[in-house]
């Protein structure tokens, strides 16, 4: 095909705002200002490095399926890993829930592979860790963990197991001797595990062959008998290194196996109402940037001798989007405070969950429609945000899984059938 003639009118680019000190403009209603003056300013460092390190490299590495490795570093200069936990330079205390929100809204915002990287490693892993972990290990892990020097997976869907994995769980663990000197060994697959190909430990979940207890256990990278297999081929979260895991015979020692808490499932189940809030915090972040790109091409894009943000339907469209990405942060700013108050529930979230990703769904799909033709070209930026989108309405719990731990908190009957 021939080259366009020089002289050919520029086609329109949208551009997200990304200047630390404004907020983005899809926080129509100034939510951001429940933030302190504090966490404001660490938002904005964030902002900064989002703008200059990582929005440059995403649209060719969404392309190639590729996760820059430089990402955990700039993440690491940040010390924002341990927030949740208190951890890091002159904390003493968590991060409100509200504060840790946006942070996941802002990164999503820029590119949602990028927020499931880090939300892997700091919620769930992370996450696994401190609500079942012994002093000890958390002493161990968490540290470097929080410093970014040790990168952490989360390993608990597997091949036939998704909604049902507590129940369905198929891996086993089973102990190997007694006293210090004693060992679990772990057989079974796991798959659709995000930062595998890379992280430095996993958090592999299995069901105990003496008491049926679904435990957790850190498996470091390179066990023997642990084989890791990136799945190829995705059209969604290409950045994110998903992968397969295959156990035979893995062992790990018995200070591997998360023996503080409960020492069973339930010690995730605190991990999975946090990172479920977290996802619809990437929602509300995906939302915002298809609709800011959304508005930049139609202020942008001539038709008829006008930009199309001047006609009727064009504004009707983007108010729908607005209104969508508006009544999903608010609903993802009372799940956190309630939350950092202690009164949200695992209803809360997953509420929040599937309503924030079900909105963002219309939202990324009208925003491909305004976009038009161009809207499934990579550089014009939405197409990655509508592709993603798919991903990210399916996990944390699907669509219709969260909406049955509403209807069972609303109604009183549990609707779930095995």
């Amino acid at each position: 095909m021939a080259d366009a003639p020089s002289d050919a009118p520029a086609l329109p680019r949208p551009v997200l705002d990304l200047a630390p000190d404004r907020a983005a403009a899809a926080d129509f209603y100034d939510y951001g200002d429940l933030l302190t003056d504090e966490e404001t300013a660490t938002l904005r460092r964030l902002r900064s490095y989002l703008a200059e390190d990582v929005a440059p490299l995403v649209e060719g590495a969404w392309e190639r399926a590729e996760f820059p490795p430089d990402l955990v570093k700039g993440f690491a200069a940040l010390d924002l890993a341990g927030l949740p936990y208190g951890l890091g330079e002159g904390r003493d205390e968590p991060a409100r829930r509200l504060f840790l929100g946006f942070m996941h809204a802002e990164i999503a915002r820029v590119d949602p592979s990028v927020n499931s990287f880090f939300g892997v490693h700091t919620g769930l892993a992370m996450g696994s860790i401190h609500a079942g972990g012994t002093p000890e290990q958390r002493e161990r892990w968490l540290p470097s963990m929080a410093r970014m020097e040790t990168i952490g997976a989360f390993g608990l869907t597997e091949p036939h197991g998704g909604s049902d994995v507590a129940g369905g769980m198929e891996t086993t663990a089973r102990r190997d001797g007694s006293g210090p000197d004693a060992e679990w060994v772990l057989e079974g697959d796991k798959r659709w595990i995000g930062n595998a190909t890379f992280a430095d430990l996993i958090v592999i979940w299995a069901r105990d062959a003496d008491t049926n207890d679904v435990r957790g256990f850190v498996v470091p990278s390179g066990t023997p008998g642990m084989t890791i297999t990136k799945i190829e081929g995705k059209t969604a979260l290409r950045i994110v290194q998903n992968a397969d895991i295959a156990l035979r015979g893995v062992r790990v020692p018995d200070d591997h196996r998360l023996s503080g808490g409960s020492g069973t499932f339930a010690d995730a189940g605190g991990v999975l109402q946090r990172t479920r809030a977290n996802a619809s915090w990437g929602a509300v972040g995906t939302q915002m940037a298809a609709y800011e790109l959304a508005l930049s091409y139609a202020q942008q894009r001539e038709q008829f001798g006008r930009p199309i943000a001047g006609f009727q339907l064009m504004q009707e469209l983007l108010v729908q989007m607005l209104g969508n990405v508006t009544a999903s942060l608010g609903m993802a700013v009372r799940n956190a405070q309630l939350l950092d108050a202690g009164r949200g529930s695992d209803a809360h979230s997953a509420l929040a969950k599937e309503y924030c990703a079900s909105r963002m769904r219309e939202t990324v799909a009208w925003a491909r429609q305004l976009v038009g033709g161009n809207g499934v070209v990579l550089a014009n930026g939405v197409a990655r945000y509508f592709a993603d989108a798919e991903a990210l309405y399916s996990f944390e719990g699907t669509r219709e899984m969260n909406a049955l731990i509403v209807g069972k908190r609303i109604t009183g009957h549990s609707a779930f059938v095995r």
